[in-house]
């Protein structure tokens, strides 16, 4: 794969550059957020790996801008903020994945390797489905023309399983990218999550597929 990484520090952009072309990937690097959108304008990337402490600028404000300029590749956030709402956000903004710094190099390599296998998310600014209506970009949801509010958190996990455009998406993956760690708590608020969805879009808006995960449809 071809991947974009952005981060400031030398000695970790070194660290992950290294890293992941013994993976075999090709990696171009920018030290700013200015360097990145040229790298992108010029280049076609199947992934990223993106510092949200840039110096020019907010990385997840860039990852926004990229994702409303119709680029779809994976983006992994490094981030020293562990949480809920920092992951939130980021999925909020488009991103697809977190490590929290400091990071262990192997699971850096996975989880690109992860992104790779999963492939560019269909994002999409409206969904329409039966009675359905949602607009991503002013985060309204719409059932038989009735307006009904849903949270941030649910937005996110509405805007992940869309996104995969109708294939399973893991529990584990649900709760590592919108939840966090995969503990009985956040299994148990994932649940309720689910549920409350359903309530407000219908039972069949979410497809549990048993032993797997869940499905938009």
């Amino acid at each position: 794969m071809r991947v974009l990484v952005i981060e400031d520090h030398d000695d970790v952009c070194e660290l992950v550059g290294r890293s992941l072309a013994k993976d075999g990937h090709r990696v171009t690097t920018a030290k700013t957020l200015a360097d990145a959108d040229e790298c992108v304008r010029s280049n076609d990337f199947d992934a990223a790996v993106l510092d949200l402490g840039m110096p020019d600028g907010d990385g997840l404000v860039w990852c926004k801008h990229l994702r409303e300029g119709g680029h779809s590749f994976p983006i992994l956030v490094l981030t020293a903020q562990s949480a809920v709402s920092t992951r939130v956000s980021g999925l909020d903004a488009g991103a697809d994945d977190f490590v929290a710094k400091p990071f262990a190099v192997a699971e850096l390599r996975a989880r690109i390797r992860a992104l790779g296998r999963r492939g560019p998310m269909q994002r999409r600014s409206e969904f329409s489905s039966g009675g359905i209506h949602l607009d991503f970009s002013a985060r309204r949801a719409h059932v038989d023309g009735r307006e009904v509010p849903l949270t941030s958190r649910e937005w996110s996990i509405v805007d992940l399983l869309v996104s995969r455009a109708g294939r399973v998406v893991s529990r584990s993956d649900i709760l590592e990218m919108v939840g966090g760690e995969a503990t009985p708590a956040a299994e148990a608020s994932l649940e309720v999550l689910v549920g409350r969805i359903r309530k407000k879009l219908g039972t069949t808006f979410i497809r549990t597929v048993r032993g797997e995960g869940y499905a938009a449809g």
